[in-house]
């Protein structure tokens, strides 16, 4: 799968708190691809929305999504493959991103919520206050099995998360990770 002609894109998805960046993060490392983390491409905005404690919108989060399938969709273009993070709670969501670039894989990191409101609670983050963890398990549609996603246990050891994808995807690890 590393040799698809435009490279290959990954989109490691969850709400807040699930593990999705240190499972992208370490995901990449181990293929030897770029990793992103998609939060950086959110108008500031929507940042300032979210520091304050209101929940975005589909008209708010559709801006973020565009900028998202931009960064697929030039990574194809350049046929590097990538690691990116996004929460793309919704399936409207994952269908804009899969608009821009058709071939992308999601790499759903499922968490309950008890053990991530723990994890969110315990953690300092930027702008994501715990108090919107809430609104994001409101907003969820899980993937379903048409969307040929990968669902991993945020409650795992993050090795274990991250060779259940590597596993599943059929990839080929870096030998320099």
């Amino acid at each position: 799968m590393n040799d698809t002609k435009n490279g290959f894109a990954l989109v490691v998805m969850g709400v807040s708190g699930s593990g999705k960046t240190t499972v992208a993060a370490l995901l990449a490392k181990q293929l030897g691809w770029p990793f992103m983390e998609g939060d950086r491409l959110h108008p500031p905005a929507n940042v300032e929305k979210m520091r304050q404690g209101t929940p975005l919108n589909d008209a708010d989060r559709a801006p973020w999504l565009d900028r998202i399938g931009e960064e697929l969709k030039r990574w194809g273009a350049e046929e590097r493959s990538g690691v990116l993070t996004c929460s793309a709670l919704k399936r409207a969501y994952r269908d804009r991103i899969r608009a821009a670039r058709p071939d992308v894989r999601f790499i759903y990191v499922r968490g309950s919520e008890t053990l991530l409101a723990a994890r969110v609670a315990a953690r300092q983050h930027e702008y994501m206050p715990a108090s919107l963890l809430r609104s994001q398990f409101d907003t969820l549609e899980e993937p379903t099995p048409d969307e040929r996603v990968v669902t991993v246990d945020a409650g795992g050891s993050v090795d274990k998360e991250v060779a259940a994808v590597i596993t599943t995807l059929n990839l080929a690890p870096s030998r320099q990770s």
